[in-house]
């Protein structure tokens, strides 16, 4: 089955029924749905050294400044949470996106202090 994986990337097509593996395919993994193991992978928490990292980022948003938060060890669901909860402490929109939360603006002051508040280890990062 990887084989036809690698395949579909080199095509840019992907798999979505077969008689063979017994249905419809995931179009994450690529194996049946049956057999399916994303929604494991996903809930899974990222190994971090247990320290969240906040900083101030310009880079790549046309000088805009952006709060980021690295290095929560929260899964996707709880990470969306929080970063839901800091962002109304900062009165402020944001993101959430591959594990990192992005607040615009400079609220990294409001961040550390809500973080540390829940208990989290903080370390300001960067200037």
């Amino acid at each position: 089955m990887s084989t036809m994986k690698q395949r579909n990337q080199q095509t840019g097509s992907a798999l979505v029924y077969s008689t063979e593996a017994g249905g419809r395919m995931c179009p994450d993994c690529g194996e049946p749905v049956a057999q399916c193991r994303c929604k494991e992978l996903k809930a899974r928490v990222p190994a971090t050294d247990g320290i969240v990292r906040v900083s101030h980022e310009t880079k790549g948003r046309k000088g805009k400044g952006v709060t980021v938060i690295k290095g929560v060890a929260l899964n996707a669901e709880a990470l969306t949470a929080l970063g839901k909860q800091l962002k109304t402490a900062c009165g402020s929109g944001g993101t959430v996106k591959d594990g990192v939360i992005e607040i615009q603006g400079d609220h990294r002051e409001t961040v550390i202090a809500a973080l540390v508040k829940q208990g989290h280890t903080v370390k300001r990062a960067g200037g």
